[in-house]
């Protein structure tokens, strides 16, 4: 998690790091399968997949440019992420940026299994996952935190 504000953390406003943390524990085949589906919707792009937390959590693309910008004007403070974003291998891993008022946390694992067996034996569309992983994530993370 980075931080862009000068208040220090408390465990208040860090709770919905936690709530993120176990979403993706509970979700890695979904939403390994999710990012592998985007990927072949995409197909090459300097897009990241994002998830915004403000108000209802949604997934969004953010282009590496905006994150580039945004590295600026931290001072470098993510300047990790962009080497990550770079390195960024969709077979084998899953990068996501979750962004919350004035603060990110990276996503990033490899799941057990490659994102494209996830997403061939979840058998869903994007569409559809999407919306399940959209509706969990309203359910387990509690946007009122992020603030």
């Amino acid at each position: 998690m980075t931080i862009f504000n000068d208040n220090p953390p408390n465990d208040s406003k860090n709770n919905w790091q936690h709530q993120l943390n176990k979403f993706v524990r509970t979700n890695q085949k979904e939403l390994a399968a999710l990012a592998w589906g985007l990927h072949l919707e995409k197909g090459e792009t300097d897009e990241t997949i994002g998830i915004d937390l403000k108000e209802t959590p949604k997934f969004v693309y953010c282009s590496k440019a905006a994150i580039e910008r945004l590295n600026r004007n931290v001072d470098g403070k993510i300047q990790e992420i962009l080497g990550l974003i770079d390195g960024y291998k969709p077979e084998l891993e899953v990068l996501m940026i979750a962004i919350g008022d004035g603060q990110i946390k990276l996503v990033y694992f490899q799941p057990e299994i490659s994102p494209p067996d996830c997403f061939e034996q979840l058998g869903q569309d994007v569409d559809t996952l999407l919306k399940l992983l959209e509706t969990e994530m309203s359910e387990c993370i509690n946007t009122n935190l992020i603030k």
